[in-house]
């Protein structure tokens, strides 16, 4: 089964989500960055 799904993440880079993903004893397939923000002060 395939299952895709969208996550947020905050200082973390995708090798980093990949292994943490993998020791919990999920494969994971690909990761993909669809979308970077840069936080301003307000939104700190």
């Amino acid at each position: 089964m395939n299952i895709n799904y969208v996550l947020k993440v905050k200082d973390a880079k995708g090798i980093d989500i990949q292994k943490a993903l993998e020791q919990a004893g999920i494969k994971v397939k690909s990761i993909l960055e669809v979308y970077k923000e840069e936080e301003t002060a307000e939104g700190a």
